[in-house]
């Protein structure tokens, strides 16, 4: 299980994304600057105990009405070869020193577990206590036995755009990363195959839970 330490970053995950966000074709209010604060999110192991792994929903205030961004990441303690255009920033940890904090989507160590969690292998943790399993973070496929395409976490094409991420996966699979949260609407849209939903807050008082991933079949 990974080790949630209570200590200092530097610059902190949610100035890290306060430079980063407006230049992703998903971020609506792109003539300000964010106001980002967080609100919800949870974990995933890494089985080889080195990446850390965290699925973080930010809020931003910049614009007219607020927004529930998505933002998938990993934290290595070396820069992942090819990822450069993935990289978020770096950061100072208080007690793991240099960290290189990626966007998730073009991690295969994040999509592979994430491919887990979809097949009952792996187990969602919270996002800020170590060793304990957040059991509100639901995986659900349709029909029994499936099975990740060959490569699935080397995706075979990863596109940004105004909708999120898009992940191809060959064996006509796609792997649809939200970035805009929204609440569920309980309507099943063809063609999916299986999804990952979680809670976040609006506010103080009020939550609400939405799909973060979204696994569907690319031709029918």
């Amino acid at each position: 299980m990974s080790i949630i330490h209570k200590t200092t970053m530097s610059p902190t995950k949610v100035e890290l994304l306060t430079a980063w966000l407006p230049g992703q074709p998903w971020y609506a209010a792109a003539q300000r600057a964010p106001e980002l604060s967080r609100a919800g999110g949870f974990r995933l192991d890494d089985p080889e105990g080195e990446v850390g792994i965290e699925f973080m929903v930010v809020r931003d205030d910049a614009g007219d009405r607020p927004a529930w961004y998505h933002v998938p990441m990993t934290y290595r303690a070396a820069p992942l070869d090819g990822a450069e255009q993935a990289l978020i920033g770096t950061t100072e940890h208080g007690v793991l020193g240099q960290r290189w904090i990626y966007d998730g989507a073009h991690d295969p160590v994040l999509v592979g577990q994430l491919f887990a969690l979809l097949q009952g292998r792996a187990e969602p943790q919270a996002q800020s206590v170590s060793d304990t399993p957040d059991p509100s973070v639901i995986a659900e496929v349709a029909g029994a036995g499936f099975e990740v395409p060959a490569g699935a976490a080397e995706a075979s094409a990863v596109a940004n755009g105004p909708d999120g991420t898009r992940l191809l996966l060959g064996d006509g699979v796609a792997l649809q990363v939200t970035r805009v949260l929204r609440p569920e609407s309980g309507a099943q849209t063809a063609g999916v195959r299986g999804h990952v939903s979680a809670g976040w807050r609006l506010s103080e008082d009020d939550e609400t839970r939405g799909r973060f991933a979204v696994l569907y079949d690319t031709v029918s």
